[in-house]
């Protein structure tokens, strides 16, 4: 999910080199919102694995 995100963050940033603003506006925002879900995801995982009582890798 990480790799789409910044998939779209590059997308976004040759849309802004070519001006294309409407483009850049929306891959920029696509790839904040997956960021933003990857990292909520993240976080439940560390919790569940957390309260399993596994040890970090």
């Amino acid at each position: 999910m990480l790799g789409w995100a910044v998939t779209f963050l590059v997308i976004a940033l040759i849309a802004a080199l070519f001006g294309f603003g409407g483009i850049a506006s929306a891959s920029a925002g696509i790839a904040q919102i997956i960021f933003f879900v990857f990292i909520a995801l993240f976080v439940v995982a560390m919790i569940a694995r957390a309260v399993r009582g596994r040890p970090p890798v």
